[in-house]
């Protein structure tokens, strides 16, 4: 057997290391990568919002060369550079979820990997690959 044909140490289940431990941590680090995505969508709220009040001024613009002041005027006041939630503008919410929530989360998943599985990432990742690949295949090698 080639001595790379397994993962390596780093994906190796540690010494003493039970499949339910490994079964959690894999289900703690699959939440943290779905709130990954759900932070991106904040992103994407977050850039997109400030790019549709950035697009009301050519509105206002448009709306003056229209004729139409007072709609110009009631947009500008009533809605450019309103506040998305009450005392809140986008990067207030995402500096919010940053701090409150993602980096909290972010530190409790990375000391949980570092105590419980001497600091090996996807554990559990890296037996179904083990245990799903073709050994021996060149197409399902262990490692890059």
């Amino acid at each position: 057997m080639n001595h790379h044909d397994g993962p390596d140490r780093g994906h190796q289940r540690p010494e003493g290391v039970s499949d339910e431990t490994v079964e959690a941590l894999g289900s703690l680090s699959k939440a943290l990568e779905i709130t990954e995505r759900a932070r991106g969508y904040l992103y994407d709220f977050h850039q997109l919002t400030g790019r549709a009040d950035l697009e009301l001024d050519r509105a206002v613009e448009l709306l003056r060369k229209a004729g139409h002041a007072e709609w110009a005027d009631r947009v500008q006041n009533e809605i450019v550079g309103r506040n998305v939630i009450p005392g809140h503008w986008t990067f207030q919410i995402v500096e919010g979820y940053n701090s409150t929530y993602y980096e909290p989360f972010k530190k409790v998943e990375r000391q949980a990997v570092d105590e419980l599985a001497d600091g090996r990432d996807h554990l559990y990742e890296a037996e179904m690959k083990e245990a799903r690949r073709s050994k021996g295949h060149p197409d399902h090698t262990a490692r890059p």
